[in-house]
């Protein structure tokens, strides 16, 4: 049994060829539409300009500083083997006075020698850095030969090391 189909109504055809699609209104823009969130974006912009060159100018301000520990790696590197640990024992003192000529004037570091000189150590990096034995050691370190110098055990010339290491990663320049 089939059933037919009912008939179709004119009118409703009539309507339904009068319809039309559903307008879209047109996506909202995510721009900012006022003058004021232009203006704050250039304050932003300005400021993160300016954090970023004053992190440059430090960052270029203490190449001195990452050359100095770089220096003091290969240093550390040759303390292990008793043949090479006398020279890089002289060598300690050679690169904290290089690092500290890097950033005072030559006439207030270059003829600092014994307790002056580890006074100025101290004096620079706010308070005691190095232990007595330590401060001994860069007190005297020139004036020793290259034989005793090789005749220091391997853990005190690592302490050596670590108080050289401590005064150039933490000393502080007054601008």
């Amino acid at each position: 049994m089939a059933t037919a189909a009912p008939p179709k109504d004119p009118l409703l055809d009539a309507t339904l060829r009068q319809l039309a699609d559903i307008t879209v209104p047109a996506p909202v823009s995510m721009m900012p539409q006022t003058w004021g969130w232009a203006a704050l974006g250039g304050l932003f912009l300005l400021a993160g300009a300016f954090a970023f060159w004053r992190w440059y100018r430090r960052w270029e301000a203490n190449r001195y500083r990452r050359e100095a520990l770089a220096d003091l790696k290969d240093i550390e590197a040759k303390l292990a083997a008793p043949t090479t640990r006398g020279a890089a024992l002289a060598a300690l003192p050679v690169l904290l006075k290089r690092t500290a000529l890097a950033i005072w004037p030559r006439e207030s570091v270059a003829g600092l020698h014994g307790t002056g000189w580890t006074g100025f150590l101290d004096g620079h990096s706010g308070g005691p850095v190095f232990p007595i034995a330590s401060a001994r050691f860069f007190e005297e370190a020139e004036y020793r030969g290259s034989e005793a110098l090789c005749a220091v055990p391997e853990p005190e010339a690592r302490t050596y090391a670590a108080a050289a290491r401590h005064w150039i990663e933490a000393h502080h320049v007054r601008a």
